[in-house]
């Protein structure tokens, strides 16, 4: 059977969309389910995640898998992983030589349990949480609710009913590894790797959990608080370790992988820790000078305008930006001004300007006293 059908995906599948097909078949198929659940598909597809939920054991499958002819024939397991007959077969090739090399590719040799054997740590979460300018500035915390598989409480993990003891598994006499042996153009090849049914450990449940059905996990939905730190930029990410999925039979948990999007401000414009806004100002406050309030992120502050400030100008007022994470300090606020000037006068303000024309005697071009005269 191959493992990118038995999860419905394409070999050229990415790591994340692998994770998503697994726990997606594995809740339609999970035992718990009742009528829902499927005991020999959820079996197909954590065996399939095996293969190909790991990077070093997709590269192997990918690689190998295929490999026609050999003692065992591509007829059973994943592709040409085919182990049936072939347990706690040891060929020796003698110091090294092609044994050595394809050890270092699947994981050990017949003798001993493999390097990778055991409970394996549990899949990593990912998700995204968006945030509201102000909470990344200011820091917040966010309750998020996620399905993830939890130790089983009933077994503590080890997958067999309590009272009940754990055996030496059948299928690969508890060494924990399937043992293969091929022939190739290069001659015959000795290959191993993790027992499936029982995870490397060697060891099975004598009487599987009634919980979890030997499993060592259960899914459940969770609420986590997610602490977001003030300051916290764009596209950040907070890992929060040993808040993924628990591992099988008792193996340890992955981590929470939590992907921030902030939502833009309509107001303000953030550059690494500084802000930016713009602050219109009539033109007389630009020609005489004047105190303006100035909005911020922290609040209104006062803002003195000297005379004969041009549009375009801009001004820092320190300290009153974006605190820099894990840090006491600011980022600064940057105010570029904007002169206002007016479209419509009324008719005292004729009057004033056109004084003010005569007085300073400018030379005013015909097609522009339309809007004095």
């Amino acid at each position: 059977m191959d493992p990118y059908k038995a999860l419905g995906i394409d070999k050229k599948a990415s790591e994340q969309e692998v994770k998503r097909a697994y726990r997606k078949l594995a809740h339609k198929y999970h035992p718990d389910k009742g009528d829902g659940g499927d005991d020999k598909k959820f079996k197909e597809v954590t065996e399939a995640y095996e293969i190909i939920g790991d990077k070093q054991k997709r590269a192997q499958y990918d690689q190998f898998g295929n490999m026609g002819g050999g003692a065992g024939g591509p007829g059973g397991g994943f592709g040409g992983f085919d182990f049936g007959g072939f347990q706690n077969v040891n060929v020796d090739f003698g110091g090294g030589g092609f044994g050595d090399i394809f050890d270092t590719f699947f994981g050990g040799g017949g003798n001993g349990r493999s390097k990778q054997g055991g409970p394996s740590k549990g899949s990593d979460i990912e998700m995204v949480i968006q945030l509201r300018f102000e909470e990344a500035i200011f820091g917040t915390t966010k309750e998020i609710e996620i399905s993830r598989y939890v130790t089983c409480t009933h077994c503590k993990g080890n997958g067999a009913e309590p009272g009940s003891k754990l055996v030496n598994c059948d299928d690969c006499k508890g060494t924990g590894q399937k043992v293969q042996i091929r022939r190739t153009p290069l001659g015959q090849i000795q290959t191993a790797a993790v027992c499936s049914d029982c995870n490397g450990t060697g060891r099975i449940p004598e009487k599987k959990c009634s919980k979890c059905h030997a499993e060592g996990r259960v899914l459940e939905n969770a609420k986590i608080n997610v602490k977001v730190p003030a300051g916290i930029h764009d596209q950040a990410v907070i890992r929060l370790r040993d808040k993924g999925e628990a591992g099988m039979q008792g193996g340890t948990y992955g981590d929470l992988f939590v992907h921030v999007s902030i939502v833009p401000s309509n107001e303000f414009e953030r550059i690494n820790n500084d802000i930016h806004n713009k602050q219109s100002i009539h033109m007389l406050q630009a020609v005489m000078g004047d105190e303006v309030k100035i909005a911020t992120v922290h609040g209104d502050v006062t803002l003195k305008i000297p005379h004969g400030t041009q549009s375009g100008k801009v001004f820092k007022i320190s300290g009153k930006g974006v605190p820099r994470v894990g840090s006491d300090t600011f980022g600064d606020h940057y105010v570029k001004i904007i002169v206002d000037i007016p479209e419509k006068l009324s008719k005292k303000e004729k009057e004033l300007y056109n004084n003010l024309i005569e007085e300073t005697q400018l030379d005013i071009k015909p097609q522009n006293k339309g809007l004095f005269g």
